[in-house]
């Protein structure tokens, strides 16, 4: 099997993310620190949660969603990915069997953990 590199991000908010019709492929992930707000466990249907991988409390409160500090966040958080090997392993080791769907709450589509993720998951798949 060849690198897929076929990683999408949606919101858990978004249409048709809860029921699994706007994900692609059997693998969603869920990539926050904390579970959405207003969303019921039995109502998101997800492969699993990857904590691990989520940007830790305090590089979060730092970014606070600020599109100025993108470039930052970006760095320290490929710092705090690097930390953490074997979660970030995992979901390579799932996007090259096929699509994966990145779940985030972002309210900012273009500045959240789940598009800065994907960008370094893509690196690793050498896409």
């Amino acid at each position: 099997m060849g690198t897929s590199g076929d990683i999408d991000v949606r919101r858990v908010y978004d249409g048709g993310v809860r029921d699994g019709s706007a994900t692609r492929g059997r693998r969603v992930f869920l990539v926050d620190r904390v579970w959405p707000r207003g969303v019921r466990k039995e109502e998101l249907r997800v492969d699993g949660w990857v904590r691990q991988v989520a940007p830790s409390t305090q590089l979060r409160r730092w970014f606070g969603h600020d599109p100025a500090r993108w470039e930052g966040f970006c760095a320290r958080y490929r710092a705090e990915l690097d930390e953490e090997p074997e979660a970030v392993e995992e979901l390579v080791r799932e996007a090259r069997r096929g699509p994966v769907t990145l779940l985030c709450a972002a309210a900012d589509v273009e500045h959240n953990n789940a598009v800065a993720l994907r960008a370094y998951l893509l690196e690793r798949l050498g896409a």
